[in-house]
Order: C-alpha cells, then sequence, then structure tokens
C-alpha cells in the first residue's frame, strides 16, 4: 500500500493493518520529514486519543492529514504508533 499527496509517496508498506477502512502504516515505512505535530487531538471510544500531523509538501501543508494513537486502549494495541491518512491523500495499492 502507499499513501500519496501532491504526487509525493508519504509512505510504502506490505504490512499495514487495516481498522474500520483505514490502512495504518508502520511508522518505519513513514517519511516523517514530511510529517510535523498537530495540536489536534481527537477520542475514540474504543481506540482511545489519536494525535494528528499536518503533511507538508512542496510548500504546501494539508492540515490534520494524518493521526496516530500513541497509547491505544487494549482493543486497539495492534496499531499504536501507526499512521494512517485522510483528507486527499490517497491510499493506494
Amino acid at each position: 500500500m502507499k499513501a500519496i499527496w501532491q504526487n509525493e509517496v508519504i509512505a510504502e508498506s506490505d504490512n499495514t493493518v487495516v481498522v474500520e477502512n483505514n490502512h495504518y502504516f508502520p511508522p518505519s515505512s513513514v517519511k516523517t520529514t514530511l510529517l510535523s505535530p498537530s495540536k489536534t487531538h481527537t477520542h475514540c471510544p474504543w481506540k482511545g486519543d489519536a494525535s494528528y500531523y499536518d503533511v507538508n509538501i512542496h510548500g504546501k501543508t494539508n492540515r490534520d492529514a494524518a493521526w496516530y494513537y500513541p497509547e491505544p486502549m487494549k482493543a486497539a494495541e495492534n496499531i499504536k504508533g501507526y499512521i494512517a491518512f485522510w483528507k486527499g491523500v490517497e491510499v493506494v495499492q
């Protein structure tokens, strides 16, 4: 799987974890130099508290386009630290 925005591959992995139709990429498969921490946080009743990243490519910023669970609840431990994308980031095979 690949996560692409602005014609740039942000993440690529054969080992994503699919949860609620979202592909969560292992941290080691993500170009973290393209991400910057966001102040946004949300809560999922069964996964826990999510933190967000802005995606920065070619001088453009896609705010809160990536998220992860730094300390997920027990039911979502398999995605701890894994990163998922949305807001126009294409996730394709």
